[in-house]
């Protein structure tokens, strides 16, 4: 009994002061509302007698702080102050995707004309390919295409004498309908390049892409072409010009989308494979 009449007990908490009582109209203001403290970390609830001792000397809860007491960085504290603003990050983990292409070679000067396109296809095409890599080539590449597409008939020897044996008026319609064919496939493969160029992660317009795919289809295959005219498409000289011309094609490819869209060379090759193998089947062993 002298444990209650001391204040002592199951409940060690200091007693309550009643709210003042307002004038007549007006509501008094409720009590500041006492704030728990956390134990440090480590150490289990205070007692239930000991919690009115730990209360917060002030009458507003206490917003920031670890409540387990683990260490902070030297500016946290600052920084959770009112009136700083602390910066948050978020870690990325798939790592900086933009620094491959943030560090890519942009293309220096104009457009070049299409005679220097055409030489710099086979004599530089590393630093051609660059410098067209946003600009379009539609008419060197519809045309030179087009012109392959005319001889390019005459490279096979069965096609060459059925041409060769018809009448004129059955004779032209029939090669220029070969020529729009080469020129609408390879429209057609140069957009199944770019398409898989950018889903590799290529960064590269279709234009560009485009078009330079079809000079190098034309381009590369050329010699071939020129000693099948005369030699025929059977003969073994014109086959050995031709591996030898597809495999300067599979090289060219690779460099103009690895230029064109910001990519390795193993990726490169990876999406110009479906063209190489298209012209493979289409113009190389159709002569074998």
């Amino acid at each position: 009994m002298a444990g209650f009449r001391n204040g002592r007990g199951r409940d060690n908490r200091p007693p309550q002061q009643q709210p003042q009582q307002a004038p007549n109209g007006y509501h008094a203001a409720p009590p500041p509302y006492p704030q728990q403290q956390w134990p440090p970390q480590g150490q289990g609830p205070a007692p239930y007698g000991q919690q009115g001792q730990q209360q917060q000397p002030y009458g507003e809860p206490e917003y920031f702080g670890d409540p387990y007491g683990r260490p902070q960085h030297p500016h946290a504290a600052a920084a959770n102050n009112p009136g700083h603003t602390q910066m948050f990050s978020v870690d990325d983990p798939y790592g900086d995707a933009g620094a491959h292409h943030a560090a890519a070679p942009v293309p220096t000067g104009p457009r070049l004309p299409w005679k220097a396109l055409l030489s710099g296809i086979v004599l530089r095409p590393a630093d051609t390919f660059l410098r067209m890599r946003d600009h379009a080539v539609w008419g060197p590449a519809l045309v030179v295409t087009f012109l392959y597409g005319l001889l390019a008939i005459f490279g096979f020897d069965k096609a060459r004498e059925e041409a060769i044996n018809a009448t004129l008026s059955t004779a032209i319609p029939y090669v220029l309908m070969t020529a729009l064919g080469f020129v609408v496939g390879g429209l057609i493969l140069g957009v199944v390049t770019h398409t898989l160029a950018r889903q590799l992660g290529g960064d590269g317009a279709w234009q560009p892409t485009v078009g330079l795919s079809m000079l190098i289809m034309s381009i590369t295959d050329a010699p071939r072409l020129v000693f099948a005219l005369f030699l025929g498409g059977e003969n073994g000289l014109v086959q050995v010009i031709g591996w030898l011309t597809w495999l300067a094609a599979g090289a060219l490819f690779t460099l103009m989308v690895s230029r064109s869209h910001d990519l390795p060379w193993p990726k490169a090759l990876g999406a110009s494979a479906i063209q190489l193998v298209a012209l493979l089947s289409l113009i190389k062993l159709g002569t074998l």
